[in-house]
């Protein structure tokens, strides 16, 4: 079980990978992972900011699924934002992890259709994924104390602002707290996730979902920034700042209500809730129809709850996941539909088909 409270370093330590990076020193590298079929070099962008002062080492990491984009961005703005002299402790700014599915812009690795967010902590002697992650992993992930790796929806999906966290761990509990998302859905994580691997050794990890793939999402890149500086105000790694509380919080256990709604039957799919993810026991959210509309299927809210995720591509076959939902308590629905009232609710579809990107 990890620490809730990591031993912050009282004096300043070269970060090392290969080389070393010294307390005061901002690297940008390109670090070679692997090697193309012409045996020209696959190199991840890093950049590494070591504070003046003491504190924990905070690795964020993108593009494990080369499509999913608002993550990149996330770590593109911290590694140019922040220098030395704010921190106390080091960020490890992993731009781009899975560089040859990032270039193909596909989710996962083009060599063997490999998924790299199931292949940590990788082997040195294995397939080309395995091995791109084994390097990511020991060179950069295990020197650090705590951990945040950015996702989006895969393609022909959406998925709302969220954390994903084992909140049993309470190292874990107190990063996504931190990073003040107003949900996080509880889960050890995948086999092979970075998530999970980085965990289970002891670096408190969370997963941050936002979104859709192929696209930067300004208004989800902002709120994600967000949660970085509260992280990092969290953990006193810039000291003196704020945390950042959301302003309702749902979080869900191990024996929680949420649900994939599947289709029953194929036909063409027509969105029906909205413009909020808020939903109600009983209302349709989609309908099904065939080609004729001579028959149409509704598909109703079970409960009371969130739309965490959702269907793009308005086609379906049966057992197709048409979204997912989360069940949501009185007091928590209450508090989402003050903020609808009063505007401050950052729904997607409520500026159209997708998050409010303006």
């Amino acid at each position: 079980m990890s620490d809730p409270h990591p031993k912050a370093r009282s004096e300043p330590e070269p970060f090392r990978y290969d080389a070393e990076v010294e307390p005061g020193e901002k690297r940008r590298i390109r670090y070679e992972v692997g090697e193309t079929y012409l045996g020209d070099p696959i190199e991840m962008p890093v950049t590494i900011v070591n504070g003046e002062g003491g504190g924990p080492n905070l690795f964020l990491s993108a593009g494990i699924h080369g499509d999913e984009l608002n993550g990149v961005k996330v770590v593109q703005e911290v590694a140019d934002r922040y220098s030395p002299g704010d921190l106390h402790g080091t960020l490890v700014c992993l731009h781009v992890c899975n560089v040859p599915a990032y270039e193909a812009q596909r989710r996962d690795t083009p060599i063997y259709d490999q998924d790299m967010n199931r292949s940590f902590p990788g082997k040195e002697r294995s397939n080309t994924t395995e091995r791109m992650a084994n390097r990511i992993y020991r060179r950069f992930v295990a020197q650090c104390d705590l951990g945040l790796d950015f996702h989006t929806s895969t393609q022909n999906r959406t998925t709302i602002y969220h954390a994903r966290a084992d909140l049993d761990n309470p190292g874990v509990r107190r990063l996504a707290r931190a990073f003040a998302t107003n949900v996080v859905l509880y889960g050890t994580g995948d086999e092979g996730s970075l998530r999970s691997t980085a965990t289970a050794d002891g670096i408190p990890t969370v997963t941050v979902e936002m979104g859709r793939a192929h696209r930067f999402q300004p208004v989800l890149i902002e709120k994600a920034l967000q949660g970085v500086e509260s992280v990092l105000a969290e953990y006193e790694i810039t000291p003196g700042e704020a945390v950042h509380w959301p302003g309702w919080y749902q979080s869900t256990a191990a024996d929680s209500t949420k649900r994939w709604l599947r289709a029953d039957t194929g036909g063409l799919v027509e969105m029906e809730w909205g413009p909020y993810p808020l939903v109600y026991e009983g209302e349709t959210i989609c309908t099904i129809t065939n080609h004729f509309k001579t028959e149409e299927h509704a598909v109703e809210a079970p409960f009371d709850g969130l739309i965490l995720g959702s269907l793009e591509n308005p086609v379906a076959a049966p057992g197709h996941p048409l979204c997912h939902i989360v069940q949501i308590d009185a007091e928590t629905r209450a508090e989402i539909e003050r903020e609808i009232e009063v505007g401050e609710f950052d729904g997607y579809r409520s500026h159209g088909d997708a998050w409010s990107d303006d």
